[in-house]
């Protein structure tokens, strides 16, 4: 049986894990340690189906080629994820880590806003900023569909 290519949480909700992102990027004092760390998260992403990497899946308004699916379980949307390029599919570890595995509601109720509070947006050029803008849109309409 093929692994799971979902998501699962590591923190009980969204604003934890956005403060354990926090925590985590704090540890290093330059840009360049951010982006590798942020690299290496997507290198972790679990795999992602071939057969999911189609423009059903894609992700309009993306720079690079994203992917996203969803699948709900239990009353919570699980989210699996990829990109053709290394920082984003770092970038798209980092929505997964904090949508993943919630409710609808939770996913809804959690605005995109922390990606520039973690100071990801101003240190992005603008195309990935509005690519990862356009991300977390489309997971928040998957989540207002399963909602």
């Amino acid at each position: 049986m093929a692994a799971d290519p979902f998501v699962q949480p590591a923190e009980a909700s969204a604003a934890e894990a956005i403060a354990a992102i926090a925590e985590d990027l704090d540890l290093f004092d330059d840009w360049e340690g951010r982006y590798q760390f942020i690299i290496d998260l997507g290198r972790a992403l679990p795999a992602f189906p071939d057969a999911w990497a189609d423009d059903a899946h894609r992700v309009a308004g993306c720079q690079s080629r994203v992917w996203i699916e969803a699948a709900r379980r239990d009353g919570k949307l699980f989210l699996a994820g990829a990109s053709d390029a290394a920082i984003v599919s770092g970038l798209v570890a980092l929505l997964l880590r904090v949508y993943s595995g919630r409710a609808p509601a939770e996913i809804l109720a959690t605005d995109a806003g922390f990606l520039k509070e973690l100071g990801l947006l101003e240190a992005l050029s603008t195309n990935r900023g509005n690519g990862i803008a356009a991300m977390a849109r489309r997971i928040h309409a998957l989540a207002a569909e399963a909602g």
